[in-house]
């Protein structure tokens, strides 16, 4: 009996520490929850996503979990979280965005699955770099023609600038000329429905259709006007080189599985490609105004390739944009600073990250946005400094070492290379800057912006939804520097019936502007922005 007692503390013993060990093993990463049920910590998390992201992570550490909206979002923030994310085989990109997609564009799960990797296929060829020389001549035609029709001078925000060329640039080039309506009443129509569509996407995305009804309206008519063109879009021809254009492409690859989704994924196509590409011009086209020195340094630049302004139209070539390297620096660096606010994997496998392990069906979320903001890889994370961007081999399209604005691993954005060479206007366009002689900008809207309204106004950012105040110095020639330096996020934020927004690879994005310019035209398309 006296060898009994020992023998079974023993076993006792193992067994408690068998216990405490799997316990150990089985820990999960601390968990915000919020008190109320399914619902969780979504309201406070969709006042201000980026913001909650970092509290949350000074307070629980480098790794923690977000329940929200019936789901679990754990972020990671250091090294070893952030290989897992891109390296690991235990975690999956198509299971995280197959149910917004289908929330979106109405893309059934099989059909997702059968063509995901298919089409990226295509995409990553079409848009690869050996195709940019044809883009640029793309975009410098079709550039072209949509400031020949932008009229002779007028007055307009900035924000409906970009969209007003880069809409119908976009839409012609990716899916078939002339296919962007050229009728007033139709171009307003389009772009109502395209921003409800585009600013309600993150919504659309979580929450049911019946409950968004402006957004559901603005889906089903670019739905319809995809599947009014699909069959104009497919017999079409260049009349140039008889070219495909990208849709088209991906028109041979659908139609392989089905008939019926092909406006659909004309559908995700569209927004995929305006909803980053507003943003980024204009958030380009900012931060170069509010440093002098650059802005400078850059006109310089254009007027040794490209000579002095006012002559006939210029074509670019991929070989002029490579003796102008501080653009691309300077579109490089934007995207840095207007990273989307985080990206997803789906976890298949418990996966064990520092000393948690995190359980299946989770997303696993990583924040380009506080990334790109880490001292430790951004020296100066919150200055625009293009510079930084010289010790990166450009040429062989290797990025900063933790850049993550076009994702990582196999599903990159496979438009990364025309992506940033699509925020580069093929353009003469020119500045008055109140001194003798002229200055001009070939390849940005470079311009003085003339503003309209009061110091402490307030500018609606779209993703994730804030309210930032704006102080700007009301004279002639002002710029928004001001507005660079000022935190796009705040405590005082609004939200549109509180929805919890899940973020999946969303940038920030402007709604208004409030930023408006006069400007004049000259016969060969050049611009004096006044």
């Amino acid at each position: 009996m006296e060898l009994i007692f020992p023998t079974v503390i023993i076993i006792l013993g193992c067994v408690a520490l068998l216990l405490l060990l799997q316990w150990k093993n089985l820990r999960e990463p601390p968990c915000i929850r919020g008190w109320i049920p399914w619902i969780g910590a979504g309201f406070e998390f969709g006042k201000a996503p980026l913001e909650f992201i970092e509290k949350a992570r000074i307070k629980y550490g480098p790794i923690f979990t977000v329940f929200a909206m019936g789901t679990r979002m754990t972020f990671v923030t250091e090294e070893e979280g952030i290989n897992v994310f891109l390296k690991s085989k235990e975690v999956n990109f198509e299971l995280a965005v197959q149910n917004p997609i289908y929330r979106t564009a109405s893309i059934p799960k099989n059909i997702f699955f059968a063509l995901h990797e298919k089409l990226y296929i295509v995409m990553k060829g079409k848009l690869g770099t050996f195709n940019l020389c044809q883009f640029a001549g793309q975009l410098t035609e079709e550039l072209h023609e949509q400031l020949e029709n932008l009229g002779t001078h007028g007055t307009i925000d900035l924000n409906n600038l970009v969209r007003h060329l880069l809409y119908p640039v976009s839409v012609n080039m990716l899916f078939k000329k002339g296919l962007f309506p050229t009728n007033k009443k139709k171009i307003m129509e389009f772009h109502q429905y395209f921003r409800a569509y585009d600013e309600g996407f993150e919504h659309g995305s979580q929450v049911p259709e019946c409950l968004l009804r402006n957004w559901s309206k603005s889906k089903r008519w670019l739905l319809a006007f995809f599947e009014k063109n699909i069959p104009d879009i497919k017999t079409y021809k260049s009349e140039k080189d008889n070219s495909m254009t990208l849709m088209q492409d991906l028109l041979n690859v659908i139609e392989t599985e089905t008939n019926e989704e092909s406006p659909n994924y004309g559908l995700l196509l569209l927004w995929a490609s305006l909803s980053n590409a507003v943003t980024i011009a204009f958030w380009t086209l900012g931060f170069v105004l509010s440093h002098p020195n650059i802005h400078r340094t850059i006109m310089e630049g254009i007027s040794s390739v490209f000579g002095t302004a006012g002559k006939d139209k210029i074509k670019v070539s991929e070989d002029d944009l490579k003796k102008l390297p501080l653009i691309r620096w300077c579109i490089l660096e934007t995207t840095r600073l207007r990273a989307p606010g985080a990206i997803t994997r789906k976890v298949l496998k418990p996966v064990k990250i520092l000393n948690y392990t995190v359980p299946s069906g989770d997303l696993l979320m990583l924040s380009p946005f506080w990334l790109h903001r880490n001292p430790k890889y951004f020296p100066e994370p919150e200055s625009f400094k293009p510079e930084r961007w010289k010790k990166a081999n450009l040429e062989k399209h290797v990025f900063l070492d933790s850049f993550m604005a076009f994702g990582s691993g196999k599903y990159q954005c496979p438009g990364r290379s025309v992506r940033q060479l699509g925020h580069i206007y093929p353009e003469s366009l020119w500045k008055d800057d109140g001194t003798e002689g002229e200055s001009f900008g070939l390849l940005f809207l470079f311009f003085t912006i003339k503003l309209q309204g009061k110091p402490g106004d307030h500018i609606l950012l779209g993703w994730p939804v804030v309210l930032c105040n704006v102080y700007m110095r009301m004279s002639k020639g002002a710029l928004i520097g001001d507005l660079m330096r000022t935190k796009y996020y705040s405590s005082s934020c609004q939200v549109k019936a509180g929805f919890m927004l899940q973020m999946l690879s969303f940038p920030i994005r402007i709604i208004q502007s409030g930023l408006n310019f006069t400007f004049f035209k000259h016969k060969d398309n050049s611009v004096i922005f006044l």
